[in-house]
C-alpha cells in the first residue's frame, strides 16, 4: 500500500518573495563579481577562489578534491582550474604525503602575490555589491543562518559543505 504524501503548506507571500529573490542572488552574485574580477584584476574568480583558499591553508596546500569541494566545484572542474593557475605558476602540484596517491595543490610565492594584488578589486565588489546593501541587519545572524543552511543534512544524508 503506498504511504500517503505528506501535504505541505503553501509558501506565504514573504516566504515566496524570499525563496524567488535569493534564487536570483545565488544566481547573479558570482557573475557580477567575476565581471569585476576580470575586469579590474584580470583574475576569474573562480581562480581567486582557489588561491584564496590555498593560502588560508595549513602550509598553502590542500588535497585537490578537498580544494574542490571547499570552492564547491566538480574535481574536473577543479582540475581545470588548477591546470590554469599552474602554467601562469600560481599552483604547483605536489603528491600526496599522507598516501602518495592523492594530490596536493600547493600556492607559489607567485600566487600568494597574485592573490594580493587581486585582494582590494575583491573586496570592493564584495563591498559594492553585497555588503553595501546590508548595513542595517544583523550580519551574525545572517551568517548563522547561511552556515546552518550550508551544513545541514539534506534528505539522503549528505551535507553541503
Amino acid at each position: 500500500m503506498p504511504s500517503k504524501e505528506r501535504r505541505l503548506p503553501p509558501l506565504s507571500p514573504s516566504e515566496e518573495g524570499f525563496v524567488r529573490e535569493l534564487g536570483r542572488v545565488m544566481m547573479a552574485l558570482p557573475r557580477v563579481i567575476d565581471t569585476d574580477m576580470v575586469r579590474d584584476a584580470r583574475i576569474p574568480l573562480s581562480e581567486y577562489t582557489a588561491l584564496m583558499h590555498l593560502s588560508e591553508a595549513p602550509g598553502r596546500h590542500m588535497r585537490m578534491s578537498e580544494l574542490a569541494a571547499i570552492c564547491n566545484l566538480s574535481l574536473s572542474g577543479m582540475t581545470r582550474v588548477v591546470n590554469r593557475l599552474e602554467k601562469q605558476g600560481l599552483i604547483q602540484r605536489a603528491k600526496c604525503d599522507e598516501d602518495g596517491r592523492g594530490w596536493n595543490a600547493v600556492l607559489t610565492d607567485a600566487g600568494l602575490e597574485r592573490l594580493e594584488e587581486a585582494w582590494p578589486t575583491h573586496l570592493a565588489s564584495v563591498r559594492r555589491h553585497i555588503l553595501d546593501h546590508l548595513g542595517e541587519y544583523d550580519l551574525a545572524n545572517l551568517t548563522s543562518a547561511l552556515q546552518y543552511i550550508a551544513t545541514t543534512p539534506g534528505p539522503a544524508g549528505d551535507r553541503h559543505a
